[in-house]
């Protein structure tokens, strides 16, 4: 689809042991079009208050690689057109629904959940094929894979150019956006596309009990550190970037070993530990 050897090459002298160099430009080059991502999403998805949309679209992954290892499908295809669904339907019964937004996502996560687990009961061959996107493994990430990385960043940056003010006055007033012409429902619809999508390409770096994580940390750090919502959307890049590129130069390390999304929300966490301590102190002068 694409050439990127010349992309893959900017992370030669990244300096890690007893790996496949190959493997570990690969894998810098997919967290550094998802942090981004998952930063940017990350700060509008706090701002709507949607972590458990997030969640409950991880744990789809489940149910869309089981469904595609029964079908015979790809996962990495079958994952991210389920979470698409998934996602889309969430938004559909949200705004048609009389229930409040939660309990209608946890019907949908509950609905995926036991899909998957009815599917999986069915084969224990499936079982051990989920347990990569149980953890998550960001070195097993293809050229392939980084292609449709790069196609789905460029529809990240081209949503974000049109559509990040015009979501702030969604997610702050629906009533005040169309007041403004903002179509409201496209934007949302999108949105949640979107989101769903990252989710799914997050998960096979992370993992599905960390997908949420990646998404909300940087987020709160970048509360607690910015004072604008601009502010907020730059220091949430700037935790998430770095918190995964030293995550995984440190799970590499034959001294650390430990696995790669673990390590990266755990650096992000200690970004949250500073953040707090910083917020604090800033208040304290301000007393």
């Amino acid at each position: 689809m694409f050439d990127i050897s010349w992309l893959l090459s900017l992370a030669s002298h990244f300096p890690l042991e007893g790996m496949d160099m190959r493997f570990m430009q690969q894998a810098l080059l997919a967290l550094v079009l998802l942090a981004p991502m998952t930063a940017a999403l990350g700060v509008q998805v706090v701002h709507y208050r949607m972590a458990f949309f997030s969640d409950a679209v991880g744990h789809s992954a489940f149910a869309g690689v089981a469904v595609g290892l029964l079908l015979g499908m790809h996962p990495h295809i079958s994952m991210p057109l389920f979470g698409l669904g998934v996602g889309l339907v969430i938004m559909f019964m949200q705004r048609y629904s009389a229930l409040p937004s939660d309990t209608v996502i946890g019907v949908v996560f509950s609905a995926v959940v036991a899909a998957g687990l009815a599917v999986v009961s069915r084969d224990n061959t499936i079982a051990r094929d989920l347990q990569q996107f149980l953890y998550g493994d960001i070195l097993t990430m293809t050229e392939a894979d980084i292609c449709w990385l790069i196609l789905l960043f460029g529809a990240f940056l081209l949503f974000q150019a049109f559509a990040f003010n015009h979501l702030l006055y969604a997610g702050t007033s629906g009533i005040i956006a169309r007041a403004h012409r903002i179509r409201v429902a496209l934007y949302e619809y999108c949105f949640a596309a979107l989101l769903a999508l990252v989710v799914m390409f997050s998960v096979w770096g992370v993992g599905v009990l960390l997908v949420t994580a990646m998404l909300i940390v940087p987020a709160a750090c970048a509360r607690n550190l910015a004072q604008t919502a601009g502010g907020m959307f730059w220091w949430a890049i700037a935790v998430s970037l770095s918190s995964s590129v030293s995550g995984l130069a440190l799970s590499v390390q034959p001294w650390m070993g430990t696995a790669t999304g673990a390590t990266i929300i755990l650096v992000s966490c200690a970004w949250f530990v500073v953040s707090i301590v910083v917020s604090a102190a800033r208040n304290e002068r301000r007393l």
